[in-house]
């Protein structure tokens, strides 16, 4: 497992040590068995002019996901991701951009910590990597119970208040 990850923003400190053993278990539980993941947060200013110009949204988001699998899987695996063989979601490679403003603005939204939104979207990331998609509202339901379940489970493993 080859996880990086990196903290280009300065609205809160953030324990990157303890973000990466998060991100790690993450992996375990989901039975990932090679990773390449970089988890990059970063402002608002810079979520916005990634969520422009790849996705061409107007404006910041918390969380995108790049998925780079298809460069180095092998042919039989680069299938449309609802389609993949259960062998290739057992490898990721991809990128994952979090937004820390954003964060903090749902975590008042929704009254709950800012630190169990990154985890959040941080999931949500990896869900994406390993094959979910919220492109219709049922895949988003049940991406979305899937995130919970995660959260929950990561919630009774690690302090996030030290995050």
């Amino acid at each position: 497992m080859n996880i990086t990850v990196a903290n280009r923003q300065h609205v809160r400190k953030i324990n990157l040590r303890l973000l990466k053993k998060i991100a790690n278990a993450l992996l375990a539980e989901l039975e990932i068995e090679k990773a390449e993941i970089g988890i990059c947060l970063v402002g608002a200013p810079e979520m916005t002019r990634l969520n422009e110009t790849f996705l061409r949204h107007a404006g910041s988001t918390d969380v995108i996901t790049f998925d780079y699998r298809d460069s180095v899987l092998p042919a039989s695996c680069r299938q449309i991701k609802s389609e993949l063989p259960a062998g290739c979601r057992k490898h990721v490679h991809g990128e994952i951009f979090i937004c820390v403003d954003e964060a903090v603005l749902q975590a008042r939204k929704f009254d709950t910590s800012w630190q169990s939104e990154i985890v959040c979207y941080i999931i949500h990331g990896v869900l994406h990597l390993v094959g979910f998609d919220d492109s219709s509202a049922g895949a988003r339901r049940k991406m979305k119970r899937e995130e919970n379940r995660r959260l929950r489970e990561i919630t009774r493993r690690f302090p996030l208040s030290k995050l």
